[in-house]
């Protein structure tokens, strides 16, 4: 018994390839394709090398601010619960 054996003719060729990033970095593989270009990565990508930085280039804060203020919300009230006579 044969285990493993893909049947001839059937699948496409599954070679080994290089996966390139657009930062420089380049990862060896497996794939139907060859040379593979990608844009971003995870060497490069800012959420896996920590360098993530929040820009708030529209002012959307500020404008939060002004508009509503620094208040923040109350907590709802439960009714009591006491008998009327």
């Amino acid at each position: 018994m044969l285990i493993g054996y893909m049947k001839a003719g059937l699948h496409p060729e599954y070679n080994e390839t290089t996966i390139i990033c657009a930062c420089g970095a380049a990862y060896k593989t497996r794939s139907t394709r060859d040379n593979i270009k990608i844009g971003i990565c995870s060497s490069c990508h800012p959420f896996f090398t920590g360098e993530q930085k929040f820009i708030d280039t529209a002012g959307r804060i500020e404008k939060f601010t002004r508009r509503y203020g620094n208040v923040r919300a109350t907590r709802a009230t439960k009714p009591s619960l006491t008998k009327k006579a």
